[in-house]
């Protein structure tokens, strides 16, 4: 392992356990509110970043780089919906579910639609389905991580996820939202550098967009085409209708993106988030599925596609560069294993444990339960990830496609639908989960065409909105409620 790599990566863990260890002296983890939300104190800059830190992932470094390299650029469609997601998320539900969600008091994203849709069920349902389905997408992220470590260092696989799920742990059992919220800040930056650092030596190997163009031409020039290579999604308008939906609407259904809104300053501060959310989204986004596009030149025998961005680094970037893109990895990695790790535990404990097993659980209590389902959790996430890895693309875009599908119209129904109830949401749930697990798995994406984000969306929007009317003078909102809606909705 070259000297530079190992001075950045332990750099890098300093600066985040640094964090860690800042938050839990400020006090931020004391109360559950605070462990869980910060205090609901966090500023737009923090907002947008931990945001966009938390959706990305190490999909960006591994999936994204994966996907360019093998479609080419058909890639982009997922990068046409990212850009725009976090802007979409904050002006759709931001401001109003800060306001509902404080109104109220709820202090998860899973309570909070148990709150507006009055149900032990609605609870035990949104509950397990987002810690079954956030489990596999930590899964992806151990595994990038141990990935991207073992390659770059040399350590074994082993060692390097246990390096990495050791350190995600450490910080998100120190210092709750907190410091998961202020390191994601530091890492997006970190990740920003790194892929704008390794997309322009891309560029300068190659000569430029059209020289690395013609290059890719003649490889095979249907790389070049929006049909991807071979021209195997030629008018597959539902695909590509899904690449897009996923990352742009999907944001709105994943309960740990979702929080962010609910730990902002004040409502109005999610339109400041929004700027700065697609400025980085701008800068961002389309980096990766570019860098896997430009490795089909540059590194044209690859045997391991989610490897490309990791290789284009270490064949075009002095070591010390290299450090930075192996750091700029891992902060992707890390930004969102932290989050998905504290709202299982959240889920686990408060959601599951408190509300149905032991109701007089005191904050203290409850926060020290997350802690402990955290690690847990983290454990059992290093088993399978060191046994049994599968690939990093097709995890995220299953677990991430299920979740949009499952709460999508249920987080922005609640906000904007006062008719929206408790079976509507329930139906919508159930439904759109199960429509797009199905759809998977079952392999019938492939046979129609059509991705699994757009039917599961259709199919939950469906289901709430028929069982919805159907069932309101059965299961009628309680008037606090929908007075907790109105007031959220007279916000300006």
């Amino acid at each position: 392992m070259e000297p530079t790599v190992l001075v950045f990566l332990v750099l890098y863990y300093v600066v985040v356990v640094a964090i860690g260890v800042w938050a839990a002296r400020k006090g931020a983890s004391n109360s559950l509110e605070g462990f869980l939300l910060g205090g609901r104190k966090v500023g737009p800059l923090v907002t947008a970043l931990t945001l966009q830190a938390t959706a990305m992932s190490g999909f960006m470094f591994l999936g994204a780089g994966s996907e360019g390299y093998r479609m080419g650029y058909w890639a982009l469609w997922y990068a046409a919906g990212d850009i725009g997601g976090g802007v979409v998320n904050l002006s759709v539900i931001g401001r109003r579910m800060r306001r509902l969600s404080k109104i109220l008091g709820s202090l998860s994203s899973i309570e909070y639609l148990e709150h507006r849709y009055p149900s032990p069920a609605t609870r035990l349902v949104a509950g397990t389905l987002t810690i079954f389905f956030l489990f596999f997408y930590v899964l992806a992220q151990f595994i990038a991580g141990g990935k991207g470590m073992a390659l770059v260092t040399g350590m074994p696989y082993w060692l390097a996820l246990l390096i990495a799920v050791g350190i995600i742990m450490l910080y998100t059992f120190l210092g709750g939202y907190f410091a998961v919220a202020y390191t994601d800040l530091f890492q997006s930056l970190v990740m920003l550098v790194g892929i704008l650092w390794i997309f322009g030596a891309c560029l300068v190997h190659l000569g430029g967009f059209s020289a690395a163009n013609e290059a890719i031409q003649r490889i095979d020039p249907t790389y070049l085409s929006v049909w991807g290579k071979g021209l195997v999604k030629q008018d597959h308008w539902g695909e590509i209708s899904g690449a897009v939906l996923i990352f742009s609407i999907g944001y709105m259904g994943w309960p740990h993106v979702v929080t962010r809104q609910m730990a902002m300053t004040h409502p109005a501060t999610a339109r400041t988030a929004a700027v700065y959310s697609t400025l980085w989204n701008l800068c961002f986004v389309s980096a990766p599925y570019l860098v896997g596009i430009f490795a089909i030149v540059i590194l044209p025998d690859l045997d391991d596609a989610e490897l490309s961005i990791l290789r284009v680094a270490d064949t075009l970037l002095p070591p010390a560069i290299t450090g930075l893109v192996v750091a700029a990895i891992m902060a992707a990695i890390m930004s969102t294993a932290d989050s998905i790790l504290l709202q299982t535990g959240t889920i686990a404990s408060r959601d599951l444990y408190q509300r149905f097993l032991e109701p007089n659980a005191t904050d203290r209590q409850m926060v020290w339960v997350s802690r402990l389902l955290v690690i847990a959790i983290a454990v059992v996430g290093y088993l399978v990830a060191l046994f049994r890895p599968p690939g990093v693309f097709s995890v995220v875009i299953f677990t991430t496609s299920v979740l949009g599908s499952a709460f999508l119209p249920c987080y922005v129904c609640a906000v904007w639908w006062k008719r929206a109830n408790t079976p509507g949401a329930i139906a919508s749930m159930l439904g759109g989960a199960l429509t797009a697990f199905v759809w998977q798995v079952a392999g019938v994406d492939v046979a129609t065409a059509l991705h699994p984000m757009l039917v599961g969306v259709l199919a939950s929007s469906a289901l709430m909105v028929v069982v919805s009317l159907l069932t309101q003078r059965v299961a009628p909102l309680p008037e606090r409620v929908l007075a907790a809606v109105e007031a959220a909705r007279s916000i300006h």
